[in-house]
């Protein structure tokens, strides 16, 4: 699909550290993001989409079941499939991604892991 060969090409590429999606996490005929990530991910960040989920559920109640925000690693890039709403996108970055692509952040990161992701 367009979506996995978008992926698999910035992934390849080495100044891209981390990708950020929008759209496509829903439940609706046309939200297969989540699908094409998993079926190129080398690991998932399984961790995200629970946090995201938990801090959406102070927000939004209930209705954050619907979302299937993903996080993953794909040949050592970092991607994270937001759901299309800017709150959603806001609340993501707010509480979780500015946090962990921060290498200054404590008591651990995603930065400070990068030179070891790719290790056998």
């Amino acid at each position: 699909s367009l979506i996995k060969k978008t992926i698999l090409d910035w992934s390849n590429d080495n100044k891209v550290d981390a990708i950020i999606t929008t759209g496509g996490t829903g439940l609706t005929g046309r939200d297969s993001t989540p699908e094409a990530i998993q079926e190129i991910a080398d690991k998932t960040i399984d961790g995200f989409g629970e946090l995201f989920r938990q801090l959406s559920y102070a927000k939004i109640g209930t209705s954050t079941i619907q979302s299937r925000a993903i996080g993953a690693l794909i040949q050592g890039t970092y991607i994270f499939a937001l759901p299309g709403s800017t709150s959603a996108c806001k609340d993501a970055w707010d509480e979780i991604l500015q946090f962990q692509l921060d290498n200054r952040y404590r008591p651990c990161n995603f930065i400070e892991i990068m030179p070891r992701i790719l290790e056998k």
